[in-house]
């Protein structure tokens, strides 16, 4: 793609991002938020179309209207737009983010819930805002990793705001039963049709001291980008559960539908289809493929 081409594409953007901010304040302060939830979806998927990000999933999301704890692995800036493409929903973001150009209002349009790591009891006030959200049916992205990788590997996932959960069971907030904890893999695996090898990872991933300009200009110049989103089998997190033995399931989901998904292979959640369709058609005689202490919801 030309310099001529790529500002060409930021204009159209930047002029359709004009259009939809009047209505989503409008919603956000005078409506339900539900034209606020959708907006942002539209400004995703043509930031997709127009730079020629290729966007697949596969798995067991949750359906309308379910409340979710996502927990990703976090590669780029690129991910936010990807999945806030798919649907509506809103994400857990460090606070410094809100102050950044750009960044920092397209953070806010997509509701993000900001987190003041400085304070120590802000970790306890940030959950109870993911707790009110998800008892409404709201789905919620955690990178559980707390920063960015290079997307062949994953970092430890940190369970402190996976205690969110527990605030949309109690009876105050929501009073459910049970919330879903969603392991989701995002996994870059292309480049313009051929596999994305290492040396290709610092044009998509942003990791580390990267710089954002010169990572922005490979990004726009290098061509089309192949990114497979996986959605993991669902935990079931209930009043009982521990807090982090869930979060230990699911960065072990993730760990896996990665590794699959990076290797070409058909991913543990389509695994299990296949081997669902086959006990149907066998009889029930068909293996157990469901993973050791893991409830689905």
């Amino acid at each position: 793609m030309t310099r001529i081409g790529t500002i060409a594409r930021l204009v159209i953007y930047a002029l359709f991002f004009v259009l939809i901010v009047g209505p989503h304040v409008l919603s956000m302060r005078f409506g339900r938020g539900r034209l606020a939830g959708r907006l942002p979806m539209l400004l995703h998927r043509l930031f997709l179309w127009l730079f020629s990000v290729r966007v697949s999933q596969s798995g067991t999301p949750p359906k309308a209207g379910e409340g979710a704890l996502v927990l990703a692995n976090h590669v780029s800036w690129l991910d936010i737009i990807a999945l806030g493409a798919l649907r509506p929903l809103s994400f857990v973001a460090k606070s410094e983010i809100a102050g950044w150009p750009v960044i920092g209002t397209f953070a806010r349009l997509q509701r993000s819930v900001f987190i003041d790591r400085a304070r120590r009891r802000a970790t306890a006030t940030v959950n109870s805002m993911i707790g009110e959200r998800l008892a409404v049916g709201e789905l919620v992205v955690l990178f559980a990793e707390g920063t960015t990788g290079d997307g062949l590997r994953l970092l430890p996932f940190r369970s402190s705001l996976v205690g969110a959960a527990r605030e949309a069971l109690t009876e105050g907030t929501g009073g459910l039963a049970h919330i879903r904890l969603q392991p989701l893999a995002l996994a870059y695996t292309g480049r313009a049709g051929l596999p994305l090898t290492r040396i290709e990872r610092p044009e998509v991933a942003w990791y580390g001291d990267m710089e954002l300009a010169p990572h922005l200009d490979l990004f726009a110049r290098r061509g089309p980008i192949d990114l497979h989103v996986v959605w993991g089998a669902p935990i079931a997190f209930e009043p009982g559960t521990d807090r982090k033995l869930a979060t230990a399931q699911a960065e072990a989901a993730v760990r896996q539908s990665l590794r699959d998904a990076l290797a070409g292979r058909p991913t543990a959640v389509q695994g299990a289809r296949a081997a669902e369709a086959a006990g149907r058609q066998t009889g029930p005689e068909g293996a157990d493929v469901s993973a050791p202490g893991i409830a689905a919801v």
